[in-house]
């Protein structure tokens, strides 16, 4: 099982997936709101996403994990 990192503190702006959804290598996966800026954070590799483990409106560091994929 994958898990994607978060690679900056800051506010999860958008979650643009939910579980069970399959995603390809560069697919928006959430976007974080640091400093004014919106910052997309997209997956890594294909696979299919197994849970999401942030909310919409949460503060994050760097290193919290996102989400985790299969």
């Amino acid at each position: 099982m994958a898990e994607l990192a978060s690679p900056l503190p800051g506010l999860v702006a958008t979650i643009h997936v939910k579980p069970g959804d399959a995603v390809k290598a560069g697919d928006p996966v959430v976007t974080l709101q640091s400093m004014k800026m919106e910052i997309p954070v997209a997956a890594e590799a294909d696979g299919t996403v197994d849970e999401v483990l942030v909310e919409e409106g949460a503060e994050i560091d760097t290193g919290a994990p996102l989400a985790r994929f299969s």
